[in-house]
């Protein structure tokens, strides 16, 4: 049950404190998505009721059926962008068959989200690392702040500019800025911030848009109609009625490689969010669940006028900060929203939008994870390498490709750092009597006909050039150490290219009068050797559980005359053997 309702897995967690703590969130949340869903109702093509439709049943459908306690659904920027530029193509925007299509497509894709959640995809997810998930959130945070400085300024930006053009325009015009705006966006930053950090036990968020909106009263107070402040639009007083997708061939047919598009950049950029925030909040997620939530929230959409949606950024960090505890929050948001619309639409015209461009200020500086950030610069370059090109590629080109950018470096750098596993020289330890294995330094005494290595990590087609050549390099630079012992607990798998290449090194080292040994290798690939037919090859008395066992059976196939004249004595099998003592 669990499983097909999931919140049962997180309704224990309720309490009167945190319903408390998910109304105030869900308070701040209902307040912010107005603006927002109207603005991504425009954007979609579909008019700004369509926009608050879609943050009402898809987003409580959502909270609902998905694992993230804090994740928030509904109308962005980047879907409804992509729902506009693929559709006006094919219909006129705002036109009934343009709307029926929008209702399509948002089934379609919500269909293909469910299906995979079905089938246990959400492993897919693993392809986005951490860092790629930090650097995401970081370029999305500058894109949130970029998007939201034409009403903090007043500046009447170019439409469609882009974080540093936004930036570039705002200095260079700044002239053109209102002094009444800029009063209102700045007074809403500085409460928020001062709220935050003295009065922590109050939602910021509340403060801050409360100090927005009382400031814009003052101002019209005084200057009265002189001042011409920016409000949110008046919002059409109804729920959403019902709709119904068209499932015509013809149709469907049309808008399947729409519907593909859509559902990659949907779940690309919500399990983004969800990571993300589950990370700040030290939750684990059920990507399958997510997967399956986003589905159902995007079929509903499809009866309930809304379009096609996805977790949103701004909105989840808002949810977060605010102090949301459980998925309520989200839920409640929703049915708020729904009751705001409905009973309280001429409200919403009080807020002005320089303050909800300064409490999505806030909201972007808590998204950007500057400890992990520092952390990750320091540590390593490869993954600096990540961060950087997935925050740019954020920034410069759209979310679903910065998110794929950063996938396909973090492979090639797995891929890079798998081809070349570590080889490492052994040696036994000689101060305990266990004689644990250490790694071979510069001067540390080594059996002269013995060669002892670790291999760390699989043997498998990417590897083989550079193990192979580690082998050639060995054999030329200590042609004595004709026998070659692997420490195999660290192999994790081996393919018939890997098996090839030590059956290779195999006869190589018989032909030069050695051979090959094992021990501690891993039950499959034993398992393996055998299917294909190289463990007779190899011999099974080359097979060793243990290193006692390997040292004392290898050691009977030493040449004594070598032996007699070795100082070494790295074992505990030399004492047996007369000969010099060490030095």
């Amino acid at each position: 049950m669990n499983r097909f309702l999931p919140f049962l897995n997180w309704w224990p967690m309720v309490t009167p404190a945190t319903l408390r703590a998910d109304m105030v969130a869900a308070l701040v949340g209902a307040i912010v998505v107005l603006p927002q869903a109207i603005a991504f109702g425009i954007l979609a093509g579909v008019g700004p009721e369509y926009g608050l439709y879609c943050a009402m049943v898809p987003a409580l459908v959502a909270a609902v059926f998905g694992s993230s306690w804090h994740a928030v659904s509904g109308p962005t920027n980047s879907v409804s962008l992509v729902v506009f530029a693929t559709l006006a193509p094919l219909a006129v925007p705002g036109s009934p068959q343009f709307t029926s299509y929008v209702f399509t497509l948002a089934f379609m894709s919500g269909v293909l989200m469910l299906a995979m959640g079905i089938a246990r995809a959400g492993a897919l997810v693993n392809f986005i690392s951490h860092t790629v998930v930090i650097g995401f959130t970081a370029g999305a945070a500058a894109l949130i702040i970029g998007s939201a400085l034409r009403d903090f300024t007043g500046i009447d930006i170019t439409p469609g500019a882009g974080t540093f053009m936004a930036l570039y325009e705002c200095v260079t015009r700044f002239s053109e800025a209102q002094p009444w705006a800029l009063a209102v966006g700045a007074t809403t930053v500085i409460a928020g911030i001062i709220a935050r950090r003295y009065t922590p036990r109050f939602p910021y968020m509340i403060a801050a848009i409360g100090a927005g909106v009382i400031t814009a009263v003052l101002i019209h107070a005084m200057a009265g109609k002189a001042v011409a402040l920016r409000m949110v639009s008046a919002i059409p007083a109804s729920l959403p009625p019902l709709s119904s997708p068209d499932f015509s061939w013809d149709t469907l047919r049309s808008l399947a490689g729409i519907a593909i598009a859509v559902t990659v950049l949907s779940i690309s950029q919500g399990m983004s969010v969800t990571r993300s925030v589950a990370l700040r909040a030290g939750q684990r997620i059920d990507a399958n669940q997510e997967f399956i939530s986003q589905g159902l929230s995007n079929i509903s959409a499809a009866f309930f006028s809304g379009f096609p949606s996805s977790a949103s950024f701004n909105r989840t960090g808002l949810n977060f900060d605010a102090g949301a505890r459980t998925p309520l929050a989200a839920a409640i948001a929703s049915i708020l929203l729904a009751l705001i619309v409905a009973f309280f639409a001429p409200l919403a015209s009080y807020i002005p939008m320089a303050a909800v461009a300064g409490l999505l200020f806030l909201v972007a500086w808590g998204l950007i994870d500057f400890q992990h950030i520092r952390h990750v610069l320091r540590t390593n370059r490869g993954e600096t390498a990540v961060l950087f090109i997935t925050l740019v590629s954020t920034l410069l080109l759209s979310l679903e490709t910065a998110i794929l950018a950063g996938v396909v470096i973090s492979l090639l750098i797995y891929l890079n750092q798998s081809s070349h596993p570590a080889l490492r020289s052994l040696v036994p330890d000689p101060r305990v009597p266990e004689r644990n294995m250490l790694e071979a330094e510069p001067g540390f005494p080594e059996c002269p006909q013995m060669k002892i290595l670790r291999v760390e990590g699989s043997l498998y087609f990417g590897a083989i050039e550079h193990v192979e050549d580690y082998f050639d390099d060995v054999r030329k630079n200590q042609p004595g150490q004709k026998h070659l012992l692997l420490m195999s607990k660290s192999i994790n798998t081996v393919d018939l290219s890997g098996a090839d290449l030590l059956q290779r090194e195999a006869r190589k080292r018989r032909a030069d009068g050695g051979d090959l040994y094992f021990y501690s290798l891993r039950k499959p690939v034993i398992k393996m050797f055998e299917e294909a037919g190289y463990l007779d090859e190899f011999g099974r008395d080359h097979m060793f559980r243990g290193k006692h066992e390997a040292f004392n059976q290898v050691f009977q196939r030493l040449d004594r005359s070598i032996c007699a004249t070795c100082t070494a004595r790295i074992f505990q099998e030399c004492a047996t053997v007369e000969g010099p003592k060490p030095a």
